[in-house]
C-alpha cells in the first residue's frame, strides 16, 4: 500500500510546486494592483477582474504596446529560430555521418567546440556583425544570429548514426542520390526526433531575453518577455495585475505547442535513447 501511495504523493507535491506560481499569477491578474503592491492579494480569483486579459491583450500597460503584437513577434521569432536551426543542422549532421571527406571530424569537433562558448561571450562580436550588415532593429537581426546550433547538429548526428548501413546500400542499389536518400529515407525515419527538437527549440526561442534586449530597441519588435520587463516601471507605479495577466498570456503559446506535439515529443525522446 505504501509503495503505491508514495509515488502518488510525490506526483501531487510536484504538481503543487509547479502549478502554484501559475495559479498565483492567474489570481493576481484579477486583483487590484494596489492590493498586490500592499501584499493583500487573495488566493481566490475576483471573477469581475478577468477582463484585464482582454484589456492587456489589446492595449497593453502604461508605456508598452499591445500584448497581441508582442506575442506575434515572440511566435515569429520562436518559429524562425526552431525551423532555422533544424534546417541548418540536418544537412551539417548528414554530411558528417554519410559523407567521407578530408577533415570531416575536424569540422564536426569545431562545431562542437562552440558549445563551450556561452551566449554572453558572443554578444559583442555578434552585435558588431549585425551592425555592419545594418540588421539592427530588424526581424532578421533578431533571429538569424540564434539559428546556428551545435546542439542540434550533435543530436542529429547521433540520430543519423543509428540508421543501419543496409539502408545506405539499398538506396545506392536503387539509384538514389544523396539528396533523395536524405529526403526519402533519413528525414522520414527521423521525424519523431525532429518534432521533439522542434518543441525544445521553440521554447528556447520563445524565452529569449538578452539578445532581443540588445539588438531590438524598436518597440514594435518587443517580444512578450521584453514587454513584461518594460511593464515593471521604475519611475511609475507598476500595474501588477497587468504584469501577471501578460505573464499568463505568455505561457499559452509554448504550452499549446508542447501539448499539440506531446506524442511526437515523447516518441522522439524515447527513440533518441535507443
Amino acid at each position: 500500500m505504501t509503495s503505491r501511495l508514495l509515488p502518488h504523493a510525490v506526483l501531487v507535491a510536484a504538481l503543487l510546486v509547479f502549478a502554484l506560481p501559475i495559479w498565483i499569477a492567474v489570481v493576481g491578474a484579477t486583483q487590484e494592483s494596489s492590493a498586490i503592491a500592499r501584499g493583500e492579494m487573495s488566493l481566490l480569483p475576483n471573477l469581475s477582474g478577468f477582463g484585464v486579459f482582454g484589456d492587456v491583450l489589446m492595449n497593453g500597460a502604461t508605456g508598452t504596446g499591445p500584448v497581441w503584437r508582442e506575442l506575434l513577434v515572440s511566435a515569429g521569432m520562436a518559429l524562425a529560430i526552431a525551423l532555422g536551426k533544424i534546417a541548418v543542422s540536418i544537412p551539417s549532421a548528414y554530411a558528417v555521418v554519410f559523407f567521407r571527406f578530408p577533415f570531416r571530424m575536424t569540422a564536426f569537433w569545431l562545431i562542437f567546440l562552440t558549445l563551450m562558448l556561452p551566449v554572453e561571450v558572443r554578444l559583442i562580436p555578434t552585435f558588431q556583425v549585425m551592425s555592419s550588415l545594418n540588421l539592427i532593429n530588424s526581424f532578421t537581426g533578431l533571429t538569424v544570429p540564434l539559428i546556428a546550433s551545435a546542439t542540434a547538429t550533435l543530436l542529429f548526428r547521433q540520430t543519423f548514426a543509428t540508421l543501419p548501413d543496409e539502408l545506405v546500400e539499398a538506396a545506392r542499389m536503387d539509384g538514389a542520390g544523396p539528396l533523395r536518400f536524405l529526403f526519402d529515407v533519413v528525414i522520414p525515419m527521423s521525424a519523431a526526433n525532429i518534432a521533439a527538437l522542434f518543441v525544445i527549440l521553440f521554447v528556447y526561442g520563445w524565452n529569449q531575453y538578452l539578445w532581443p534586449l540588445l539588438v531590438a530597441t524598436d518597440p514594435h519588435l518587443d517580444t512578450v518577455v521584453i514587454g513584461i520587463v518594460k511593464m515593471i516601471g521604475l519611475d511609475r507605479e507598476t500595474e501588477w495585475n497587468k504584469v501577471m495577466a501578460t505573464a499568463v498570456l505568455a505561457l499559452v503559446p509554448p504550452v499549446a505547442v508542447v501539448l499539440l506535439m506531446q506524442r511526437w515529443f515523447v516518441k522522439g525522446l524515447t527513440e533518441g535513447d535507443k
